[in-house]
C-alpha cells in the first residue's frame, strides 16, 4: 500500500526542512522499500515511500526530488514516481497516495497518483466519491494555500495528523508524524478508555493527545482559516427488494466482482486460508480469477502453532485447529498450500518488529503470529487476498445469536469478563470515568444508525449490533491486518470492504442474513465452491498460542509491571488488586478465555504491551 508524509505550515519556510522531510520519510521504508521521493516548497511538503506492485521502480530520493521552492516536477522515473506534480498558472498542485485505485482505467488510466491528480484537477475534493480502491491520498494545491487529506470509504488505508496553529503534520502511521520535533507523545487523559479498550474507539481517535485520524469515507481541507471536514460516504437503509434466493445471487455476484477486481493484473498472488467460510470464499474466487487471468495458481497460507499437538484445548470462540480444515479447502479448491508452523521463539523474536509497526499498543503474540505468516506469504509476491470483515458485516460472531447479548445495555461483544479499566488507580478514575465513557460512546454510535422507517424492531435492533460490529471492532481487525502486512512489505487486499457488498449486505434483513445461522447468507451464496468440511465447521476465532512457557512469560512480565513502583504504568493501576488478580490467574493456570467473551490472557497482553509502548515510545502521562 506504500506510504506517505507530510507537512503543511504557514509560518515557516518548509524548503529549509529537508533533513525533517527525510527523516519523517524514512519511517515509511517499510511501507515502501521500492522507492522514495521528496518534494518541498515554501508552506508545503510531501514525502512519499513505494511498494512497487507489478509497475516500475526507481529511487527518486536524491537528484529527482522536485525544486525545494515550488517548481515541482514529475519525477523522471516514469510510472507510479510520488510525489506527482503540476504546474498551472505558475503555481504547483502535488499529490500523494498509499494504496490502489481499481478503477483507474474508467478515470483515464495510467498509474494511480496520475488518476489523482487528473481527478482532483477536474473534481476537487469531490474526487473522493468518484475512487474504487483502498487508501488514503493528500493533495496540496498552491493555487489555493490548500491541502486536502482523504481516506477510503471502509478505512482500509490509515492516514494520521496532527494539527498545531498554523500547521499540519500527517502521515500514513503515527512514527511518520514522531519523527518530527514538533510533535510531543503525551497521553490523553480523556482517552484513557480506548487506551484500556481499542474496540471502544471511535472514527478519528488515538490515545495521544493532538493526534488524530481521519475517519473512514472521509476528506478534510485545510487552509489558513483551519480545517473543513466533509463526510463523502455513509450507509443507508432501504427497503430490501429481493428474495433470498436473488439476494444470494446479488451477494454471490459483488463478492465475485470484488475478488476479480482486487486479483492484481500480472503476477502471483497469495491468500490467506484458515479453512473457515470466509477466507475459503475469498480464496475459492481468487482461484478462479488467477485461472482466468493467465492459468496461475494460488497459493494459500494458514497458520499453526508449534504447541497445538500438545497444548491445545477447545474454547467457545477457538472450537478447533484450523491447519486441518485449510488443507482440505485447499485440496478442494486446488491451490497450492502453505502451513506456516510457528514455535514459540518465532513468537518473540517477531514481538520487536510488531511493536515499531503499531506505534500505539499491541495485541502480543495476536500481531506476532500475524507477521511471521504474512512475512512468509510476502516470499510469494507483494499482494495477498484476506476474508477479514465477513463476520462483521454478514453477523457472523457467536454473540449475534446470544437473545441476552444481543438485547443488552451494553456493547453486545464486551461481555462481562474482567476489564484493565475496572483496576484503575482512584487518580486515573478521577480524570476518566471508563463506565460513563463507555456508556456516551454508546449513545453516540447508536445515534447515528441509518434508520429505516416502520422497520420491524428484531431487525432495527440487529441494524444497531451490526452498526456497532463495523466501527470500533472492524477497526481493530483491519487496523492489525494494516500494520502486519506492512511491516512485512505485503499489501493485503479486502473484498468483503467492497463499499458496493457492504451497502448491499447492510439491507438485507436479518432473518436472510442468518437463515441457517451463523452466515448461512454467505454460505448459500458460496456453497458450490466451499467443501463441506468448510459448511459446517464452527466460528472459530484467529488462533491463540497454547504454550505454558508462553503463560508462564506472560505472567511472570505482568507481575513484574504492577509490582514495580517505578514503572510508570504503575500510577494508572490500583498495583493491589491488579496483582491480586494476576495471582488469581496463575493459580488458575491461566484460562484461555473466561466466561463472556473477555480473556484473562488478553487482559495481560494489553498490560505488557502498553507498559512497552509507553517506555519505547516516551510517552508522558501528564
Amino acid at each position: 500500500m506504500s506510504g506517505f508524509v507530510g507537512w503543511m505550515d504557514f509560518g515557516r519556510d518548509l524548503g529549509a526542512q529537508e533533513d525533517v522531510l527525510h527523516a519523517m520519510a524514512d519511517t515509511m521504508q517499510h511501507r515502501g522499500p521500492d522507492a522514495k521521493g521528496l518534494w518541498l516548497s515554501r508552506h508545503a511538503a510531501l514525502g512519499h515511500r513505494r511498494l512497487a506492485i507489478g509497475d516500475a521502480v526507481g529511487d527518486t530520493a536524491g537528484d529527482a526530488r522536485g525544486d525545494t521552492r515550488g517548481e515541482g516536477r514529475r519525477d523522471a522515473a516514469g510510472g507510479g514516481a510520488q510525489p506527482l506534480t503540476a504546474e498551472i498558472g505558475g503555481e504547483t498542485v502535488a499529490v500523494v497516495h498509499a494504496g490502489e485505485i481499481y478503477n483507474a482505467a474508467e478515470l483515464g488510466g495510467g498509474s494511480a497518483e496520475e488518476v489523482l491528480l487528473r481527478s482532483y484537477l477536474r473534481w476537487g475534493d469531490r474526487l473522493a466519491e468518484r475512487l474504487d480502491g483502498m487508501g488514503a491520498f493528500a493533495v496540496w494545491d498552491g493555487r489555493s494555500r490548500r491541502l486536502l487529506l482523504g481516506r477510503d470509504r471502509m478505512g482500509l488505508g490509515p492516514l494520521y495528523y496532527f494539527a498545531y496553529p498554523g500547521g499540519i503534520l500527517f502521515a500514513s502511521e503515527p512514527k511518520g508524524i514522531m519523527a518530527n520535533p514538533l510533535f510531543e507523545a503525551r497521553l490523553d487523559p480523556a482517552a484513557l478508555p480506548i487506551l484500556l479498550q481499542p474496540r471502544l474507539t471511535l472514527p478519528g481517535e488515538t490515545p495521544l493527545a493532538g493526534l488524530r485520524e481521519v475517519p473512514p469515507g472521509h476528506v478534510v481541507t485545510w487552509s489558513e482559516d483551519g480545517p473543513s471536514p466533509r463526510r463523502y460516504w455513509r450507509l443507508s437503509s432501504e427497503p430490501h427488494p429481493h428474495s433470498f434466493e436473488e439476494t444470494t445471487r446479488h451477494v454471490r455476484e459483488l463478492l465475485e466482482g470484488a475478488v476479480a477486481r482486487q486479483v492484481p493484473a500480472s503476477g502471483p498472488c497469495a491468500a490467506m486460508l484458515s479453512g473457515g467460510v470466509d477466507s475459503t470464499s475469498v480464496a475459492a474466487l481468487a482461484v478462479r480469477a488467477l485461472a482466468a487471468r493467465d492459468g496461475s495458481r494460488l497459493d494459500t497460507f494458514c497458520v499453526r502453532f508449534e504447541s497445538d499437538s500438545a497444548h491445545f484445548s477447545p474454547t467457545e470462540l477457538r472450537p478447533e485447529v484450523d491447519a486441518p480444515y485449510a488443507a482440505a479447502a485447499a485440496e478442494f479448491m486446488g491451490s497450492r498450500h502453505h502451513t506456516v508452523t510457528v514455535g514459540l521463539r518465532d513468537l518473540l523474536d517477531a514481538v520487536p518488529a510488531t511493536r515499531r509497526a503499531r506505534d500505539l499498543p499491541g495485541w502480543g503474540q495476536f500481531d506476532a503470529s500475524m507477521y511471521v505468516l504474512f512475512r512468509e506469504m510476502r516470499e510469494i509476491g507483494p499482494v495477498a487476498m484476506s476474508g477479514e470483515a465477513a463476520d462483521e458485516i454478514f453477523g457472523g460472531y457467536p454473540y449475534f445469536f446470544k437473545p441476552e447479548l444481543v438485547h443488552g445495555d451494553g456493547f453486545p461483544w464486551m461481555g462481562d469478563g474482567p476489564r484493565l479499566a475496572g483496576y484503575l488507580s482512584p487518580e486515573m478514575r478521577a480524570v476518566a470515568d471508563p463506565v460513563e465513557d463507555e456508556r456516551a460512546r454508546l449513545s453516540q454510535l447508536l445515534s447515528e444508525v441509518p434508520r429505516l422507517p416502520g422497520e420491524d424492531p428484531e431487525n432495527a435492533r440487529m441494524r444497531e449490533v451490526l452498526h456497532l460490529g463495523m466501527s470500533g471492532p472492524l477497526a481493530v481487525v483491519l487496523d492489525r491486518k494494516e500494520r502486519m502486512s506492512m511491516a512485512s512489505g505485503l499489501e493485503v487486499r479486502i473484498p468483503f470492504c467492497d463499499h458496493r457488498l457492504v451497502e448491499y449486505v447492510w439491507n438485507v434483513p436479518w432473518s436472510m442474513k442468518s437463515r441457517g445461522g451463523l452466515k448461512g447468507l454467505l454460505k448459500a451464496a458460496m456453497a458450490d465452491l466451499l467443501p463441506p468440511g468448510t459448511l459446517n465447521r464452527r466460528k472459530s476465532a484467529y488462533p491463540h498460542v497454547h504454550n505454558p512457557e508462553y503463560d508462564h512469560a506472560l505472567i511472570e512480565e505482568a507481575t513484574w509491571i504492577v509490582s514495580d513502583e517505578r514503572s510508570p504504568i504503575g500510577r494508572m493501576f490500583d498495583r493491589p488488586r491488579l496483582a491480586e488478580f494476576i495471582r488469581g490467574i496463575a493459580a488458575d493456570r491461566l484460562r484461555p478465555d473466561l466466561p463472556g467473551g473477555t480473556s484473562a490472557p488478553h487482559m495481560l497482553i494489553q498490560l505488557v504491551e502498553m507498559r512497552r509502548w509507553i517506555e519505547d515510545y516516551q510517552v508522558s502521562l501528564g
